[in-house]
């Protein structure tokens, strides 16, 4: 690995748009290999979409391409990098993944994909109800009978901790920090590249690159140098949950909702099928409710907690629901850094792109995913 600072053939001063854990492995990696980095958000690093998100680590979920589940695995890979190169300490949880389905379609569905993975490779385990409240989750209501699925190299992740870490080893790397505001201009020279990024505050940054990694903004960051990024809008509710003691200790796929530890007493919950009531009109308060009546269905100690936090955030997701990651050759020195599954994605894709950025080289992981498919 290259440490230290040292004469670039790439750009030497780059803007990064947005630090959620996008945003932020992208900074870092520039930074740590000598970049001038300028770390850029309208508000706080990690308190948008990257500190709402289920922050689980996996490429089981991820089998749609065979090229998206390579890059997933690679973002696995990536993270146990990641845990060494700047410390696991409270934000990295490999714990695993557990995954039951309440009806036969539904599970006979679940089957099929677990022995699709296992023939790419991936490790996935059978287990009863019985044996996973005996050796992993003695609180889950789940039948002695149920077919349940361990994905053991699966993780989850403090995502705010883990960007706040990333920051913190960046700006000892020399990079900058402009928090609390947004991006109101990029300035575009003579031969078309990026110049320029004026701030909201109304001061002025020279560059020789932005990253955009906006996250849901990223469409509005992209106008800013006249190009469609065309995003779905996909909004999700998250509820958290405090408790004295937290009763599950790794990401589990329940019937009906998601759960998972979040550290400090916390539960994080998630469901597909209340995020479809959003647009219903339905309060976040009622949403967040019903999140926990179905999650204490599933872990009966979960009733004793009480409901700390809500939020529906916009989920960042390109049209076609793959990332757009790496440069974009109508606009020299403009890149694009916006995914869902960021947090699977982050490590990998920071370092791809800062790599990209630094010395022009384009990895063949990206191939199917570069923003040139949507167009100039």
């Amino acid at each position: 690995m290259l440490s230290g600072r040292r004469h670039l053939p790439g750009p030497v001063r780059v803007a990064v748009v947005g630090v959620g854990v996008l945003g932020a492995c992208v900074g870092w990696n520039l930074a740590r290999h000598g970049a001038d980095v300028v770390l850029v958000d309208a508000g706080q690093p990690g308190e948008g979409v990257t500190n709402w998100s289920f922050s689980w680590v996996n490429a089981s979920n991820k089998t749609r391409l065979r090229s998206y589940f390579d890059l997933n695995v690679a973002g696995m890979a990536a993270y146990r990098e990641l845990a060494e190169a700047v410390g696991p300490d409270s934000w990295w949880h490999p714990t695993g993944h557990l995954r039951w389905a309440g009806d036969p379609a539904t599970e006979a569905r679940f089957r099929d994909t677990a022995e699709l993975l296992a023939d790419w490779g991936y490790r996935v385990e059978v287990r009863t109800g019985a044996e996973v409240r005996r050796d992993l989750e003695p609180a889950l209501a789940v039948p002695d009978s149920a077919s349940v699925l361990f994905y053991p190299d699966e993780a989850w992740v403090h995502g705010r901790q883990l960007v706040g870490r990333l920051v913190e080893r960046a700006v000892e790397s020399g990079a900058e920090g402009r928090f609390g505001t947004a991006v109101r201009d990029i300035g575009i020279g003579g031969d078309g590249g990026v110049r320029t990024v004026t701030l909201a505050d109304g001061s002025r940054l020279d560059v020789d690159a932005v990253v955009n990694a906006a996250g849901p903004g990223a469409s509005r960051v992209a106008g800013l140098v006249a190009r469609q990024l065309p995003m779905r809008r996909e909004p999700g509710v998250v509820a958290r949950i405090g408790c004295a003691e937290v009763p599950v200790h790794r990401a589990m796929h329940a019937p009906h909702v998601e759960i998972r530890p979040d550290g400090d007493g916390s539960v994080v919950l998630h469901s597909r099928e209340i995020d479809a009531l959003i647009d219903t009109g339905v309060e976040t308060a009622e949403l967040a409710r019903l999140l926990h009546e179905s999650a204490r269905r599933v872990v009966p100690d979960l009733g004793e907690c009480r409901i700390t936090q809500a939020r529906v955030a916009e989920r960042p997701i390109p049209a076609d629901g793959f990332p757009s990651v790496g440069a974009v050759p109508s606009v020299p020195g403009y890149y694009e850094a916006v995914s869902h599954s960021g947090i699977t994605l982050g490590p990998v894709l920071g370092r791809l792109l800062a790599s990209e950025i630094l010395t022009g080289r384009r990895d063949e992981l990206l191939a199917d995913f570069r923003p040139e498919r949507f167009g100039p």
